[in-house]
């Protein structure tokens, strides 16, 4: 609870800052990381508004940020940090868009918070201690059935080497399935999850600061989360497949035929 209470003061922070600013809409302030993936100077502020809270509180602690320490890793308390996670979305003012952090201890993730900036929503999660939405607990979604599912995606945008196969696990899904969405941010769409809201929800890759909060919430709501092959996941990159119990195991099953 003290690792969740210093997570959420930092993300508020970083979120009031990144609401107040003013948005950098003119394509010529963006930068590029890759293909489709843009970064500005709002999003290296806020990660680091949020490595200065986290690490004064926690001096003994290294911290993963996907715009400054991508790479660092350590064995004791880590933080996973998204300062902005649905970057885009943010640039267009389309308000899918969240602040993510969690602290993981010894490979245990322990806490975590998605704080969506518009409208605010708070999702928070501990180990053992449930998953919330502003003080509400959340559970996964009791559909059982496929047809009735809604389920959410992301765009394999940065690797269009995984195009095809991408495209034949989507047609599958999406004739058998009440719909698919892919609003641009992974970790609200596992926040999601968690929420009932979608029953179930694949990526064919993420980083650990796009899905660490959120695994932690989906798993504390009562849902799975694991790689194309069922093995559970942690915060490291590569595929997710989340879901209540019943989807997530069909989902399993639609994806490795596709």
């Amino acid at each position: 609870m003290d690792l969740l209470a210093l997570a959420e003061r930092a993300a508020r922070q970083a979120a009031g800052l990144l609401r107040d600013a003013e948005r950098p809409i003119d394509p010529s302030r963006w930068q590029s990381k890759g293909r489709n993936d843009f970064v500005t100077d709002l999003d290296r502020h806020a990660e680091d508004l949020i490595r200065d809270i986290l690490l004064e509180a926690t001096p003994e602690a290294t911290l993963v940020g996907e715009e400054g320490s991508p790479e660092l890793r350590g064995d004791g308390l880590r933080w996973i940090v998204d300062p902005l996670d649905g970057t885009t979305n943010y640039l267009h003012g389309f308000p899918a868009c969240a602040v993510s952090i969690a602290a993981e201890v010894a490979g245990v993730l322990e806490a975590g918070i998605v704080l969506r900036l518009e409208p605010e929503i708070r999702f928070s999660a501990t180990r053992g201690g449930g998953a919330f939405q502003d003080g509400r607990r959340l559970t996964v979604s009791t559909v059982t059935e496929p047809h009735h599912a809604l389920i959410g995606t992301g765009f394999p945008f940065k690797y269009p080497e995984l195009l095809p196969g991408y495209v034949e696990q989507f047609r599958r899904i999406m004739l058998a399935t009440s719909g698919i969405r892919r609003a641009g941010s992974a970790a609200l769409d596992l926040a999601d999850v968690a929420a009932g809201r979608f029953d179930g929800f694949w990526e064919l890759s993420l980083a650990p600061w796009d899905v660490a909060a959120g695994v932690l919430l989906v798993r504390e709501a009562g849902g799975l989360v694991t790689d194309l092959a069922g093995v559970e996941r942690g915060a490291e990159q590569g595929p997710v497949v989340a879901g209540n119990p019943a989807i997530h195991r069909w989902l399993l099953r639609m994806l490795e035929d596709g």
